[in-house]
């Protein structure tokens, strides 16, 4: 069987899902690598490359081709979601914020292929290639993404982006609904 079809089969079935739901979901999908390189293509100058695999009004797939560029902090708007590793080994940062502030870098973590993390609703992190391999990776999230907020740590501000960007400060004017100018936080 083909796997958009067994997607649209486990993924069309959840609504408004818990977390253990989606993450059940992500595992019984079981999409390989081979099933995702006719989908795989490189993005210049930008962290990864990203294509929507699925989407209905309660969930979304995306499948990550990275770069050896590291992605912004980001949250993922008003969602929550699994990532799952495909291939190599991801280096994800997460971050507290509070308020309006920058935010401060909690720990690294190294996720290795077959692994599966969670992006809570409201965290903060980024991720990055952990070596000199590939990295994909599958981002199953609920709802769909929108009103994710980018941070650009330089420059002390943040963005919230159209939902056609990514974990990037957006270099299209039309992608930035709006920006933040952000706090340092208290030491």
């Amino acid at each position: 069987m083909h796997y958009q079809k067994r997607l649209e089969g486990i993924l069309g079935e959840l609504q408004n899902p818990s977390s253990e739901q989606l993450k059940e979901a992500l595992l019984e999908a079981n999409v390989q690598l081979k099933e995702l390189l006719p989908e795989l293509k490189t993005s210049k100058g930008k962290p990864y490359f990203r294509k929507l695999i699925y989407q209905n009004k309660h969930v979304e797939l995306l499948v990550m081709n990275w770069s050896e560029l590291e992605c912004a902090p980001h949250d993922h708007g008003h969602s929550f979601g699994w990532i799952q590793v495909i291939d190599g080994t991801a280096q994800n940062t997460v971050y507290e914020v509070k308020g309006d502030t920058l935010p401060n870098e909690l720990f690294t973590e190294f996720q290795e292929q077959g692994n599966v993390f969670f992006a809570p609703k409201n965290g903060v992190h980024k991720m990055s290639v952990s070596d000199e391999h590939k990295l994909v990776t599958l981002h199953l999230y609920s709802p769909p993404i929108t009103g994710m907020k980018v941070y650009d740590l330089k420059k002390c501000a943040a963005c919230i982006v159209s939902d056609d960007c990514g974990a990037w400060w957006p270099e299209e004017t039309r992608q930035k609904v709006r920006e933040i100018k952000l706090a340092k936080a208290a030491e």
